[in-house]
């Protein structure tokens, strides 16, 4: 174990990365954190989601059944699933990929990955919150999906059964006890499973620019700057280089999301990531607000109170990084949400776009590069990133303190696609 202070950059200000570095400095590190936006903001993918502190988002989006699903889900309007069919050549020898691990051994596999950084995720983020001025953003309560009936919960009980079988607790609710904590709720939900021992963020972006503000305030240096290569030198330090710009440290994180594949190509590294864009709407000073978060669960969707107003998130589409946002799917969020709660008014909505990490194998890339000593990889949590960001910072200062992590990181290594 090493306790020598040592000079880190951390790549990335999003949720993951302001969790690292924070954590690096608690360790008692010199730690710059590197991005061409700050924390918090809504260019940044920690901005843009549900807000659940989701213990139970431990099963994959491929499962067994998906596969065959695909084709109508393209074609149906009502779909989750949405595609800018220009990409599609681009996105096939990734989604191939993905589809194939939607078989149950490899479900199961990789819940046995996502548990360990996920399952405790409402104590990891009160144990990096407390005492900061983010602690008050942190609401405690159940995560609650919502079903049409019992029997559309019974229909495909495969995600349930591996919750429970991994000691995730839940209650089920018939529509006489959901409409006694929320009579405004529509007639379309008949019965939900509320899941316990969750929480959620008031405002994610708020959340994130708190943390980072304290770990500014205590210490912690940022780089404006986008970074364009990383490099390892024959003296063992890394130089990072940006627009008319090097510097060099000891270690570095990269933890850029759905930017990272790049940088970690150039250190000889094949990380299959695709960007799941993933869509928001703010319905703002509404007239009632959910009790707690819901999944929608027929419409692959989450509805949660936050400071601004009702947050609707969720649903897919692939078409790259490029490209603006799409009608289609915030139209479908508004007509969903119009379901959940017919009779309620708001002012005005606000809508946003952002690119989630997504991963074939739908795990995380953590850990040291063994191409390239001194670089540490912590990026591509796919739809957990704000979930896992603490325990993935705490796990990440770990191993770069010498530290043995108290899990099995093979799950997770960098180099499982070279």
């Amino acid at each position: 174990m090493s306790s020598e202070p040592k000079k880190i950059a951390v790549v990335g200000a999003g949720i993951l990365g302001v969790s690292t570095a924070e954590w690096l400095r608690r360790d008692g590190n010199t730690v710059e954190l590197i991005d061409r936006v700050a924390p918090g903001s809504p260019e940044q993918t920690s901005y843009g989601n549900a807000g659940v502190l989701a213990n139970s988002s431990i099963v994959p989006v491929a499962v067994p059944g998906l596969i065959s699903k695909i084709p109508s889900m393209l074609f149906d309007p009502e779909s989750p699933l949405f595609l800018k069919w220009s990409y599609l050549p681009r996105l096939l020898p990734w989604i191939t990929r993905f589809l194939a691990n939607g078989n149950e051994k490899s479900v199961r596999r990789i819940v046995e990955g996502l548990v360990h950084i996920c399952g405790d995720a409402v104590d990891q983020h009160l144990t990096l919150a407390r005492d900061t001025p983010a602690e008050k953003f942190i609401n405690h309560g159940p995560y609650a999906y919502l079903f049409p009936s019992r029997a559309s919960y019974e229909k495909d009980p495969f995600a349930f059964e591996l919750r429970k079988e991994h000691g995730m607790r839940f209650e089920e609710k018939t529509r006489e006890q959901l409409i006694e904590v929320d009579p405004h709720l529509g007639d379309r939900y008949q019965f939900g499973i509320f899941m316990l021992d969750h929480g959620w963020v008031a405002d994610p972006g708020g959340y994130v620019a708190a943390l980072a503000e304290y770990f500014f305030t205590n210490g912690g240096t940022s780089w404006q700057a986008e970074v364009e290569d990383i490099s390892p030198n024959s003296d063992g330090s890394i130089s990072i280089e940006t627009q008319g710009e090097t510097r060099q440290y000891d270690k570095v994180v990269l933890s850029a999301g759905v930017w990272s594949k790049k940088l970690a190509e150039r250190l000889g590294h094949k990380t299959p990531l695709e960007s799941e864009r993933g869509y928001h709407m703010v319905f703002k000073s509404p007239s009632y607000q959910p009790p707690y978060p819901y999944c929608l669960a027929d419409a692959k969707m989450v509805a949660t109170p936050m400071d601004a107003g009702v947050r609707c998130a969720g649903l897919v589409e692939f078409g790259g990084t490029e490209a603006g946002p799409s009608e289609a799917p915030l139209k479908l969020i508004q007509k969903r949400f119009k379901a959940l709660y017919p009779n309620m008014t708001w002012e005005e909505t606000e809508s946003w776009l952002g690119h989630r990490p997504a991963p074939v194998d739908s795990l995380p890339f953590l850990g040291e590069s063994p191409k390239a000593n001194n670089v540490y990889f912590a990026f591509g949590t796919h739809h957990i990133g704000l979930t896992s960001g603490p325990k993935i910072g705490r796990l990440t200062a770990d191993l770069i303190a010498g530290r043995t992590p108290n899990i099995d990181m093979s799950p997770y290594r960098v180099g499982r696609f070279d």
